[in-house]
């Protein structure tokens, strides 16, 4: 069966070929806290509140606003007429505002403990930074020890498309599996704030990506249906 996602065991398995304890730490916090990469590479061993189990992610968003050119008023990107002035849009003003978001988790006793490791240990780079490596050298440490660890491809279940394990497949995988353990609304509620989703809607996805069991119930239904017992 194609897989959308690895099971616990299987991360086990990828955090136990890393050969460092950085990049060991690298697989656990991706997906124990199922951060995105631009939360994650630039965490500071400052960041980390030891005595209350904490970790706050920073995430910096640039968003583009588009205004008309007569009176600044917001536009759409297709829109060629200003619905507040009337005037024909010939060539919109952009402008970049940037937003600093900041999410504070919770981290299990265990991957604290690795963490109070690494940095006793010296671990962290000069300016603090627990992973002083850029989104490409990342990926390429996730899918090395995905090939380490004999992981096989994952299937996007979107476009039915295979693709290797990297960092944003663990945070699909700690998705799925909190959909799995709970799907009510109050849980898929906390799994929104915690992945730092907009919409609901995004969050949803993963009932759908858990949703094989709902498949196997169907299959195990459609002899009865049949009549065959």
């Amino acid at each position: 069966m194609d897989k959308t996602y690895l099971e616990p065991e299987e991360i086990t398995r990828l955090e136990e070929a890393a050969t460092n304890l950085r990049d060991r730490l690298l697989i656990r916090l991706l997906y124990r806290l199922a951060p995105r990469k631009s939360e994650l590479l630039p965490l500071n061993k400052a960041d980390i509140d030891f005595d209350n189990s904490v970790i706050e992610l920073k995430l910096l968003k640039k968003r583009i606003r588009i205004e008309c050119p007569t009176c600044a008023s917001q536009l759409s990107r297709k829109a060629r007429f200003c619905p507040a002035c009337g005037n024909k849009v010939e060539e919109v003003v952009s402008k970049a505002n940037e937003q600093q978001r900041l999410r504070r988790l919770p981290v299990d006793p265990e991957t604290l403990a690795m963490l109070k490791e690494f940095v006793d240990r010296g671990g962290p780079a000069k300016d603090g930074r627990l992973f002083p490596i850029g989104p490409r050298h990342a990926w390429l440490i996730v899918s090395e020890l995905a090939k380490r660890a004999g992981l096989p491809e994952l299937v996007n279940p979107e476009t039915g498309k295979q693709r290797g394990v990297s960092p944003h497949r663990l945070r699909d995988s700690f998705a799925t599996r909190a959909v799995q353990h709970d799907d009510s609304m109050d849980s898929l509620r906390m799994l929104q704030e915690h992945l730092g989703h907009d919409d609901i809607n995004t969050t949803m996805k993963y009932r759908k990506v858990a949703g094989k069991e709902h498949k196997e119930w169907y299959t195990d239904l459609s002899d009865s249906l049949r009549g065959k017992n």
